[in-house]
């Protein structure tokens, strides 16, 4: 009786242990291979904030991720993983085991988006890129841009966050909010425009929302890092000779449905933007500048360049006098009027620049004193900087 009574006991104690060896091994093979190596798919898996860890097993296993609940749930619990998950993006491939697959949702591996925004884009066309990954609300995007209290909170002086999107390289995720993507691009901004940088402008008269805007202007006004000291140059010329700046893209920067193409008529348009009828800066940038445009106001050119006319090629040709300036305007306009078949030279659809003199008399059309129009059609560059404009 005593014998039977301990095998009884004797087996009642190994059952457990080969179930337990037996159900070991079979988690370890499950863990350990790999979920659909055949199929060798990619599968992107949007788990939401807030997603419990049942939910996100059935999010899992609807995505082909999870083939059989129980051993997940176990495999999850013995790496005690069931609070630890992070919501978010994620990008699986089938050819992963379940083990790597919990372990990348542990350490919250979700997928970033590389996101490159360019010198000189808008606040409009920051927007639009950012959307097309679906990393932004729109309508809080434009809200918080205009937020006088978020705005005070990142430093921004202006009622605009306009310019201080620093234009750079990004690696952002969809778990992350709006008002955070905005914020660590002003943050990179105060990570390149250094203190030293803001105190070297304020010597120069500038606060720094004046040196942003003097910026974007530089930006806007040529790609070529080499031009834009002396296209500061002339700016600084113009100022202290109180003459229009006449920027070109600021006589459509506010306007809502520009279609890339300047007319005669935006230079006349009443705006505090245009500077072809204000004087000095605008109210605000017009873009985020790139560095080289922060560096150009700080060192810009030690000339008496005045003028400045886009040539074929991109670049620019400077002038002190306006009779230099002329000559090169005509210049320019016969290499276009041959290389382009140029025609139509008085529609609408070219350009006709009003300017004023040193001491604020007419002059006539493309800085010239003649009066004529450039015979090529002249747009504000993009934010990848294809199309630059002719002055």
């Amino acid at each position: 009786m005593k014998v039977t009574i301990k095998k009884i006991f004797y087996y009642a104690l190994l059952v457990p242990v080969i179930l337990t060896i037996v159900f070991g091994a079979w988690l370890f093979i499950y863990a350990k291979t790999p979920i659909d190596p055949e199929k060798g798919a990619t599968v992107l898996v949007d788990l939401p904030t807030g997603t419990s860890f049942v939910k996100t097993t059935k999010i899992l296993s609807d995505a082909g991720l999870v083939k059989n609940r129980f051993f997940f749930y176990a495999l999850v619990g013995v790496k005690r993983a069931t609070r630890t998950i992070r919501a978010g993006e994620y990008e699986f491939s089938t050819s992963l085991s379940p083990s790597e697959l919990v372990d990348k949702l542990i350490r919250g591996d979700i997928k970033n988006y590389r996101v490159i925004i360019y010198e000189d884009s808008s606040l409009k066309q920051i927007a639009a890129r950012l959307k097309e990954y679906k990393l932004i609300d729109e309508k809080t995007f434009f809200e918080l841009a205009e937020d006088r209290l978020f705005l005070s909170l990142l430093g921004v002086q202006g009622p605009s966050i306009e310019g201080y999107l620093f234009p750079d390289t990004y690696l952002f995720n969809r778990s992350m909010s709006t008002k955070q993507i905005m914020r660590s691009m002003v943050d990179r901004f105060w990570e390149k425009i250094s203190p030293e940088m803001i105190n070297q402008a304020a010597a120069k008269g500038l606060d720094p929302h004046q040196f942003v805007t003097f910026a974007s202007l530089v930006g806007k006004e040529s790609w070529k890092t080499e031009e834009k000291p002396l296209i500061a140059a002339v700016f600084y010329n113009r100022m202290s000779k109180e003459m229009p700046l006449q920027c070109d893209p600021t006589t459509v920067y506010d306007l809502k449905d520009f279609d890339g193409k300047i007319l005669r008529s935006h230079y006349r348009r009443e705006s505090p933007y245009n500077t072809y009828i204000i004087k000095g800066l605008p109210p605000g940038p017009i873009a985020s500048p790139g560095l080289d445009s922060f560096q150009a106001i700080l060192n810009s050119a030690k000339v008496d360049y005045l003028y400045f006319v886009a040539q074929s090629d991109g670049t620019h040709f400077f002038s002190s006098k306006l009779s230099d300036h002329i000559a090169a305007t005509k210049r320019i306009r016969k290499e276009a009027a041959v290389s382009a078949d140029a025609a139509d030279a008085d529609s609408e659809d070219t350009i006709g620049i009003e300017v004023k003199g040193s001491d604020g008399e007419h002059v006539g059309k493309n800085g010239t004193g003649l009066d004529v129009t450039v015979t090529v059609e002249q747009s504000v560059p993009n934010s990848n900087k294809e199309n630059q404009p002719l002055r």
